[in-house]
């Protein structure tokens, strides 16, 4: 496999948990977009892709089509094997080492989880300014994400000074009597 076939440009890895990412089979890939089995809620769901996701994945599996591998897993190694996930952390340790966002081994920085995390706050910060279209979104990703409740995915959230600033004002609002 090249280089530029990689699976790590994809968003999908992000959204779903890695170990969810990996269990992606061939099959799962769909014209409507990926299909997450059976996840740890015993629950499965349609990832759609963003276009550039979509030619992404698009130029991966033409690769992918091409390699000798007895399993029908969507991401393999150079040997045609399913990845394994201490694989697939270890290789993003080397590559935020690589790039100066973590130091050497048992130092803090970026996890691989972290990348999850970002894409749910930077969803909501697009839409923060519209509180009915929050709530919308909110629920949205918590599907995306793949969480049994809306609940669970305020885990997912971390502050941030634009977030902040519009759940500041919204309180305010909301104190003041007026609708949002």
């Amino acid at each position: 496999m090249s280089r530029t076939a990689t699976p790590y440009s994809f968003r999908p890895p992000l959204v779903s948990g890695a170990g969810e990412a990996l269990a992606i089979r061939l099959p799962d890939v769909t014209d409507d977009g990926l299909i997450i089995a059976q996840t740890k809620f015993k629950k499965s769901r349609m990832l759609p892709l963003h276009p550039t996701t979509r030619r992404a994945l698009d130029g991966y599996l033409a690769t992918r089509l091409k390699a000798a591998s007895q399993s029908d897993a969507l991401f393999i190694s150079h040997q045609g094997t399913p990845l394994a996930y201490p694989t697939v952390i270890s290789v993003f340790l080397q590559i935020m080492r690589s790039i100066g966002l973590r130091g050497p081994p048992g130092s803090r920085g970026p996890r691989i989880h972290d990348l999850r995390h970002t894409f749910a706050v930077r969803s909501l910060e697009r839409c923060a300014h519209d509180s009915q279209a929050v709530a919308r979104h909110i629920t949205a990703l918590s599907t995306y994400l793949g969480h049994a409740h809306v609940t669970d995915t305020y885990w997912s959230l971390q502050s941030t000074p634009e977030l902040m600033a519009h759940m500041s004002t919204a309180g305010e609002t909301l104190h003041r009597g007026v609708a949002a």
